[in-house]
């Protein structure tokens, strides 16, 4: 397997050389909205430690973008009013792995919606930013125990 690449993409947004539309930030990760997603509130959650992949990337660092991911999936659901959740991650080329930087994708979904095409479509950055708006607001809504700001009873987001 390659070496993890100090120059990708995402490692480029985690030091700030990029920018992105930030939704989520803790000491251990940082989730921001897909630029071309494949529906409304796709985000990718990262570890930010260095890792190609799920074969290198420690059991722990591993566990907590789960858990990360989770939290996300959670607001995403009531702040796009989804019915479900799509939540992918590729390693290697192979697998369908095209930055290789650890990501999990989770992507908001409706029913009876179709996703869009991988990479089909760069959404408008005033569309980004509000939904990025969005999806943080809720984030910031969740508590240990306790629903995002106008979500249902037992829709805790699960803070890690």
């Amino acid at each position: 397997m390659p070496s993890y690449d100090p120059n990708n993409i995402f490692a480029k947004i985690l030091r700030g050389e990029l920018p992105s539309y930030k939704v989520y930030e803790d000491d251990k990760t940082f989730a921001f909205l897909d630029i071309m997603p494949r529906a409304p509130g796709h985000t990718l959650v990262l570890p930010k430690a260095p890792a190609r992949n799920i074969l290198d990337v420690s059991a722990d660092d591993f566990a907590y973008v789960m858990k990360v991911s989770q939290k996300i999936a959670k607001a995403a659901m009531t702040a796009f009013e989804a019915d479900g959740i799509t939540m992918q991650q590729f390693n290697e080329g192979a697998g369908g792995q095209v930055v290789f930087h650890l990501h999990v994708h989770i992507i908001p979904r409706k029913a009876g919606l179709p996703m869009k095409p991988p990479a089909s479509e760069k959404e408008k950055p005033d569309v980004l930013a509000e939904q990025a708006k969005k999806l943080a607001a809720a984030l910031a809504g969740c508590t240990n125990g306790s629903p995002p700001s106008g979500g249902a009873a037992g829709s805790s987001c699960g803070l890690p």
